[in-house]
């Protein structure tokens, strides 16, 4: 019977006989039995050499149980057998692949990144179910034709490979919407690129391309492009028809200016830091007015332009290393900035001591400045500015013209009655009560909930949250950093709007189950807290979430699920006293972690129902490269 087993699985194959090649290591039966319920199978980090032929031929052979129990006919057998759906061959040895791939017709996902691969089976070409292929971390110098009559493809990774083309047809693949061939050595772009009007993302860095085709702009969907240490000097004027675009990187190339986008009125990122950029062109500046994030460190840029605050969404703006010697005063009415950068640069009118106190402390003092030029340095301030007991004033110059409420860095144990006096009529938008010694919300602020959109409370001894503070429902930013917070009440689910909160340097144990149910979240910044577990189905339902820092908690482990929150475009996990992923893991960056942990989203449950690893701590989860039938022989 054996024998028999042996002769079906030769079919297809390489000759019977003594001439076969060594078998692989061999596969688990338990592990093929759950990939025939399930259709999925994981045979990453298993020394694979070559693939063993019954798991090309799953589907069509009798599975060896059945001939251990002839009490069933092979009809009453065959039913309970799913088709394999999902493959995966990730970190093995694999130098080729078996053109009986083509034995798996019902593929929709076929992982192989992180091999010796130099070449692709023409039979990839049959898989017409196919939606995701990773072939990435390979030496593929070249992708076969046949891979254009895929239908169905949305995912093609195929980064850090030796390709030095594509395939001109590569815009037949008119479901894609995911490419990267990043770390490559492309010199071209196909012009039938423009073919692809469904793809959302698209990774061209780490190539030799000194230009891009015009015709990536017939690509409308395309929201994600990175061009990173390429050889651009320019960016074709069409480009700026790209209407949905919100992210572009172009860093480290050759560009003398910032490329002209008129059209991309969704754009949020524009990072153009290691050029060579001298000039910031006011009007280029003016059609970027959707931007959060400007990152333009390591050029040569020597004057900031006045008109960089039509830039009013501006988060984020990095002009480290450049050769600026002063700042406009108006940089101040930016409301939204969080994080400024200016190091190695000769600035002049600055202390650098005022630069060492952080943004918010810098740009009060840009403000502060735009009202000193106002009256003249020996005048009076206006009468309008009411003196406080503690001599301090109200700025009523920033409450009329920036709409911004500042009682900050007093040291005050309560908000003064005339600071909210000041307001009077006038809609505050921003309100800074940071570096003070508040115990709780000031009761007050609930008076400008119809405005308020950006309160900063930090640096304060606040250890609990009013409910005053949950009914300002236009808040987008809320900083609550370094004080004395345990937890979240459930009524801050009413703040739709939030889409930044900051809680490091807290005392939270438990990450604040409210979070899970603002769907506007896009920053949950919660390091050096006591966190001890997150919830990733949860998480993965903030669909606009984008950075997630989790630094110096107590995770134990890293849910695999994590790897599932697709929207993450930054995962800090650092400091935390889980064992897996290690630090090299997390030393490569947000894609990389999201990567790993993506590779073991679907084995959790076969691994949850094993046996505990011998070699791992108590209370702790052991990732293994195999799944849970036949972890033994895994590497903890």
């Amino acid at each position: 019977m054996a024998a028999a087993r042996r002769a079906r699985a030769g079919g297809g194959g390489a000759g019977p006989g003594f001439g076969r090649v060594a078998e692989p290591p061999p596969v688990p039966q338990g592990l093929l039995r759950l990939a025939r319920r399930s259709g999925q199978l994981n045979l990453a980090g298993r020394g694979l050499t070559h693939v063993p032929e019954h798991v090309w031929r799953i589907n069509l052979d009798t599975p060896e149980e059945a001939q251990q129990n002839l009490s069933f006919g092979a009809a009453d057998r065959w039913w309970e057998q799913t088709d394999l759906t999902k493959l995966i061959l990730a970190s093995n040895k694999l130098q080729s692949l078996s053109e009986d791939v083509q034995l798996l017709p019902a593929l929709t996902m076929l992982d192989v990144h992180d091999n010796q691969l130099t070449s692709l089976p023409s039979a990839l070409g049959q898989l017409e179910n196919l939606q995701k292929l990773d072939v990435s971390h390979n030496k593929l110098r070249s992708l076969p034709e046949e891979l254009l009559q895929l239908p169905r493809l949305r995912s093609l990774l195929v980064q850090h490979n030796e390709l030095s083309q594509l395939p001109e047809g590569l815009g037949q693949l008119l479901s894609l919407e995911e490419l990267d061939v990043s770390n490559n050595q492309l010199t071209a772009i196909p012009t039938s690129f423009a073919l692809l009007v469904n793809l959302v993302r698209l990774n061209l860095a780490c190539n030799q391309l000194r230009e891009l085709p015009a015709d990536l702009s017939a690509m409308k969907s395309l929201r994600q492009l990175d061009c990173t240490k390429n050889y651009l000097e320019t960016v074709p004027p069409k480009l700026a028809s790209m209407a949905s675009l919100e992210q572009l990187y172009l860093r480290k190339n050759k560009l003398r200016s910032l490329p002209e986008l008129p059209s991309c009125k969704l754009l949020k990122e524009l990072h153009a830091g290691e050029n060579q950029i001298e000039i910031l062109n006011a009007e280029n500046l003016k059609q970027l007015s959707s931007l959060c994030v400007l990152e333009l460190r390591d050029n040569k840029i020597k004057a900031v332009p006045e008109e960089i605050t039509v830039l009013q969404k501006l988060e984020r703006l990095d002009l480290a290393n450049n050769d600026i010697s002063r700042l406009p005063y108006t940089l101040g009415n930016l409301s939204q900035l969080k994080f400024l950068a200016l190091e190695g640069n000769p600035l002049r009118t600055i202390r650098r001591d005022l630069l060492q106190k952080g943004t918010q402390e810098l740009l009060k003092y840009l403000r502060s400045k735009i009202q000193d030029d106002g009256p003249g340095p020996s005048e009076e301030p206006p009468v309008t500015a009411m003196t406080l007991p503690s001599q301090s004033k109200v700025n009523i110059h920033a409450i009329t013209t920036l709409k911004l409420l500042d009682y900050s860095d007093k040291q005050a144990a309560e908000i003064p009655e005339a600071v909210f006096d000041a307001v009077g009529a006038n809609a505050v938008a921003t309100v800074n009560f940071s570096k003070n010694q508040l115990r709780e919300i000031p009761p007050r602020l609930v008076e400008l909930k119809d405005s308020v959109c950006d309160v900063s409370l930090g640096f304060n001894k606040i250890s609990s949250i009013s409910s005053g503070l949950c009914l300002l429902q236009k808040l987008t930013h809320l900083d609550l950093r370094n004080n004395f917070l345990t937890a979240l009440p459930e009524e801050m689910e009413a703040l739709k709007r939030l889409h930044t909160i900051n809680l490091a340097y807290n005392r939270f144990k438990v990450f604040p189950s409210v979070l899970y149910h603002l769907p506007a979240l896009e920053n949950i910044l919660l390091s050096n807290n006591q966190v001890g577990s997150i919830d990733p189905v949860q998480l993965r339902g903030l669909d606009k979430l984008g950075t997630l820092d989790l630094q110096n908690n107590d995770l134990l482990q890293v849910p695999p699920e994590l790897g599932n929150c697709e929207s993450l475009r930054s995962l800090l996990l650092e400091g935390n006293p889980f064992r897996t992923p290690r630090a090299a893991v997390l030393a490569k960056g947000t894609a990389a972690l999201l990567q790993y942990l993506q590779s073991f989203t679907f084995q959790q449950h076969r691994s949850s129902q094993g046996t505990p690893c011998p070699t791992s701590t108590p209370g702790l989860h052991c990732f293994h490269p195999s799944p849970a039938p036949g972890w033994e022989s895994a590497q903890c």
